[in-house]
């Protein structure tokens, strides 16, 4: 007999929004957690009433309205629209791509203009018939200036390899917007939680039983004999022990300042292009929820290749990950042929970046197959 229905492997918002589901259709559920909070990667630390996102900057945005009234059953959400900066070699431009930014790099005023200039810097690497890697790809998509100004240095800092040995479906469009508009997302609905993320997941998981410090894998054998089903949302690889090898990720190292300023930098976010810049973005926390406080707190965002025991942020879709996630996907459905014990789900488990708002829909679709 088991003590549980469902033994739920991180309290991040895959594995929050599964157990509510469940709860709600009257299963047991206990939640395993190995940090000391729950959130997973939505954890905001609040530091003298600064929300702070302490495992990076996390902005809801969908075009689901569904999903939108999901969450806002939870907390309610501001409005906080993402338009971002980029700074390269002491010049502010806007993004995403807009005629703001049209204006900034090539002083072009119309969308017509804009347009054709675009097409002029296309047509340098119009021989290019299959980009062979991501460099290839981008000045195929958007010329020189694009290019060498908001994406070959940033890129290759981000993942820390050239952009000629990075994989060209890394970037399979550039969007430009042809209005002066600087909205990041086209989304209707984004926002931040009001009171934070911690509030959402609080709501989520209220009433549900959460041990912290307790890492799943010390005693694997135990805690699946304890519950019907396992919902695994950590690292595959180190579920199955890393039979088949290791992926890879990047990580990042955050450098938090509390500066005696009520603003810094006068925007949420702020890229910093150029390679020898060592951070890859500026975060500043007040601004997403526009608290009004005589002081600010700022993220600086270190990207790094991953060891063991760092945080994973970003897998590494290349070929030779690829063909290694597969084969954990093969030892799913082995260790499920005969009990189906076994569900996997989120970034980590499925080995790829999702949005939060899809995070959101994956959860939920699972527990309808659960339901059947």
């Amino acid at each position: 007999m088991y003590k549980f229905d469902y033994l739920i492997v991180g309290s991040g918002l895959f594995g929050a929004v599964f157990a509510n589901k469940m709860k709600e259709r009257g299963k047991s559920c206990l939640i395993l957690e190995k940090r000391a909070t729950q959130g997973g990667n939505l954890y905001c630390e609040n530091i003298d009433g600064i929300n702070v996102h302490k495992y990076g900057a996390h902005i809801f945005h969908t075009d689901n309205k569904k999903v939108w009234n999901y969450v806002n059953k939870f907390v309610e959400f501001n409005r906080f629209t993402n338009a971002p900066l980029a700074n390269y070699k002491g010049k502010l431009y806007n993004l995403p791509f807009n005629m703001n930014t049209f204006y900034a790099l090539w002083k072009v005023k119309t969308p017509e203009e804009a347009k054709l200039k675009l097409q002029e810097q296309r047509s340098e690497y119009a021989d290019i018939a299959e980009p062979a890697n991501l460099e290839e790809q981008a000045l195929k998509l958007c010329g020189k200036d694009i290019y060498y100004t908001f994406i070959k240095e940033y890129t290759e800092k981000q993942w820390g390899r050239d952009a000629k040995d990075l994989p060209a479906f890394i970037i399979k469009r550039i969007p430009f917007k042809f209005v002066y508009d600087n909205n990041y997302f086209n989304d209707t609905y984004q926002g931040i939680p009001i009171g934070g993320y911690n509030v959402l997941i609080n709501n989520l998981l209220k009433g549900i039983e959460v041990k912290f410090n307790t890492n799943y894998l010390d005693h694997k054998e135990y805690w699946n004999s304890i519950a019907k089903k396992v919902l695994y949302t950590g690292c595959i690889d180190e579920f199955f022990d890393y039979s088949e090898g290791k992926l890879d990720y990047r990580t990042l190292n955050f450098k938090n300042e509390r500066l005696e300023l009520e603003d810094f930098q006068g925007n949420a976010v702020v890229n910093y292009n150029e390679k020898k810049v060592l951070y890859t973005r500026i975060i500043e926390h007040k601004y997403f929820e526009k608290t009004k406080v005589p002081f600010t707190i700022i993220s600086k965002e270190y990207p790094r290749e991953y060891v063991s025991g760092d945080e994973p942020y970003y897998p590494i879709n290349d070929e030779k990950n690829s063909v290694l996630f597969k084969a954990y996907q093969e030892s799913v459905t082995q260790i499920n042929k005969d009990s189906n014990k076994f569900l996997f789900g989120g970034r980590l488990a499925q080995y790829s970046y999702f949005d939060m708002d899809d995070t959101v829909v994956a959860a939920l679709n699972l527990t309808k197959l659960e339901n059947k």
